[in-house]
């Protein structure tokens, strides 16, 4: 079975050892994305800019393996505040709110970095 993996731009892939995605077959998995800027600057603080950020490393991630937003069969969310709910919510449902995927619904965790509010997973299958 192919297996390919997409690098991204996070200081973080290199030191634990994991790709942005891997595509193996017809599935994508894309891994947990935090608001890490391409640039290295500051996440964006509101957590509504913090998941669109998330979301467009995502897509990028997604188009780099032959993949878009409507391939997206699975999302996770997870959040440092329960309050950011509503915000990391409308970001999401910006981009899946038509496709619909399954998705563990924002988990509250703490993240590595303190500045992060939300980090997103996403799983897609190409269409062949």
């Amino acid at each position: 079975m192919e297996r390919r993996t997409i690098p991204g731009h996070s200081p973080y892939e290199a030191v634990v050892g994991y790709s942005r995605a891997v595509v193996s077959g017809p599935h994508v998995f894309v891994s947990g994305t935090a608001p890490i800027a391409a640039d290295g600057g500051e996440p964006p603080e509101d957590a509504y800019g913090q998941a669109r950020l998330c979301l467009e490393l995502i897509l990028g991630a997604l188009a780099e393996a032959g993949a878009s937003a409507a391939d997206v069969v699975r999302t996770r969310m997870f959040l440092t505040e329960a309050a950011d709910m509503d915000e990391i919510g409308r970001a999401h449902g910006e981009v899946f709110g038509e496709i619909r995927p399954a998705s563990t619904a924002l988990v509250v965790k703490a993240l590595l970095d303190s500045r992060w509010r939300v980090e997103i997973e996403a799983d897609a299958l190409l269409r062949r």
